[in-house]
Parts: C-alpha cells; structure tokens; sequence
C-alpha cells in the first residue's frame, strides 16, 4: 500500500524547514567571536567628556528602538554592501550640509525601504483582489517597490547635494568680492575671512565659519581651505582654495586673485545660463511641433473638407 503524501502538508514541512535552516543560520552569523571579545579591551578609549559627545537621539519608544536597534545594524550593513561604502556615504553628507551620521542615513534608508515595501505589498494585495493573485509577478511589484523606495532616498540626498552645491557658486563671486576688498583694505586673510563670514548669510559663508574653526584649532590656512574644497566637491572653490595657498606661499596679491576667481565663476555661471536656455528652447519646440502645429493644420483644413463633403 503506497503512502499518499498530501501537498499542503509538503508545502508546511518545506517551510518550517527553512525557517529552522535561517534561524540557525542567523546565530551562527551572530556568535561571539574571539576577536569581538577582545575588541573593547584593545580599542583606543576616548578621552573626551561625555559631555561633549554626540548623544544619540532617542525615540519616543526607547523599548521598541532596543528591540529593533540589532536589526536596523543588520540591515543597515546589508544595504552598505548594496550601496555606496561609508566613507562615500560620509562625503556625500558633507557635501549636502548634513549633520547626520552615517548610521542614521542608513536608518533612514531602512525606513525608506520598509515604506516602499509595504506601499507595494499594499498594491499587491489590490491588485491580487481585483484580477486574481499570481504570486511572481506580485511578488515582484513588492521587491520593486522596496527597491524603489531604497533609490528615492538616495535620490533626496543628491538631490540636496545639487541644490547646496548651486546656491554656493551663486554666493561665491559675492564673497570673493567682499573677501577682495577687505584683503585690499589691508586686513590680513584670516581677518578677512572671518569679517565675511560674519557678515554673509548662506551656505558658503557656513563653510567658511568651519573652516576658520579649523584654523584656530591649529590648521594651517592653506590646509583647512584645501580641506573645505574637498568637502563641498566644487571645481571653483578648489581653484580658490589653490590660489589663496599659492598667494599666501609666494606672496603674491591676493585681491587680485581673488577677483579674478569671482569673474571667471560669473562667466562660467553666465556660459551656463547660454547653456541651459538653449536646451529649454528645444524643449519649447515639442509642445509648439507636436500639439499646436497639429491643430493649427486641423483647422485649416477641416472648413475645407466640410465643403467639400457637402458638395458632394
């Protein structure tokens, strides 16, 4: 007598088997290693006050941030391995004027990812509803959506770094304008720098408040203006920061670079204002050839073909 064996009951049983092949999957991937042991005692203790660390934020619900802090790390490492690595991710938020840490970007990464995920399991579920359930193709708006809502995250960063990065060439001829003429009424750089830097407001008088904090916690002049050129990724504000270090080393007068740094942003600013209306008026062209010129042909013919059809 042959044993029938019953499909759901198959379905179960591979199921659960996965289930218990992923759970011990999962402790032997977190077991405590010899080296995780002995990592706090070999690493270097730092010596500032407590005071003056950063103090991560606390949710509303501290019980539900512990239980789910494990998982966001796990997922926030995946995605890592996904993505950008950290110290990309770190330069692309100091490009966009970010106080976040890098753990918090990929937190927010999480929580993008899970809302996309749930707006398509929801969609799925719809959609399922309304015409049958087919589980691959639903099974793939999910993963989709998840992805999707991944990509937008990024896209918001970039899209600020954009955003940043644009109104700082715009400030930049202002600046070194005003950075020109206190250096030509006789002040020294430093001095210019911070008598700009108090009386400008915008982005890039906020990179140069960090980086005459730099010079006074002992940076040479000529460094933290090459470090503040790395930090906001900008072609101009890197040949600023190359010629304030040659004029100071050479001594050669700096207000006359510094006008010619200002004038030569305002002619690339203006090349790319040429620039960019030419391609709106091409883009003009396509409502103009496409949905007004038909039109305009409709109505010119159809009296006629009217006519004609009445004569007829």
């Amino acid at each position: 007598m042959s044993a029938w064996v019953s499909p759901d009951g198959a379905v179960i049983g591979a199921l659960g088997g996965l289930g218990l092949v992923l759970v011990v999957a999962w402790f032997r991937a977190r077991r405590v290693t010899l080296a995780s042991r002995l990592a706090p005692a070999l690493r270097p203790r730092d010596a500032t006050s407590g005071l003056l660390r950063e103090q991560p934020v606390r949710s509303p619900f501290p019980v539900v941030e512990r239980l789910l802090a494990p998982w966001l790390a796990d997922l926030a490492h995946w995605f890592e391995r996904l993505g950008s690595p950290r110290a990309e991710v770190r330069r692309r938020l100091d490009r966009a004027g970010s106080t976040e840490s890098v753990d918090q970007f990929r937190a927010r990464q999480v929580v993008w990812t899970g809302a996309g995920l749930v707006v398509g399991l929801v969609l799925a579920l719809l959609i399922g509803a309304a015409r049958g359930f087919a589980p691959v193709p639903l099974a793939a708006l999910v993963l989709i959506s998840g992805a999707c809502g991944f990509a937008a995250c990024d896209q918001v960063l970039t899209r600020q770094i954009s955003q940043r990065e644009e109104r700082m060439v715009a400030e930049f001829p202002t600046i070194a304008e005003l950075l020109a003429l206190a250096v030509t009424a006789g002040e020294a750089p430093i001095s210019a720098l911070e008598r700009v830097a108090a009386t400008a407001r915008g982005e890039l008088s906020v990179e140069i408040r960090r980086t005459l904090a730099d010079v006074r916690a002992g940076a040479p002049i000529a460094l933290a203006l090459t470090d503040m050129a790395d930090r906001t990724g900008l072609p101009s504000l890197t040949r600023f920061a190359e010629g304030v270090a040659v004029a100071l080393e050479r001594g050669t007068p700096l207000a006359e670079v510094l006008r010619a740094q200002a004038q030569d942003v305002r002619e690339s600013g203006r090349r790319a204002l040429m620039e960019a209306g030419g391609r709106k008026e091409v883009v003009m062209l396509v409502p103009v050839v496409f949905l007004i010129l038909p039109i305009t042909v409709v109505f010119a013919i159809y009296p006629s073909l009217a006519t004609l059809r009445v004569g007829l």
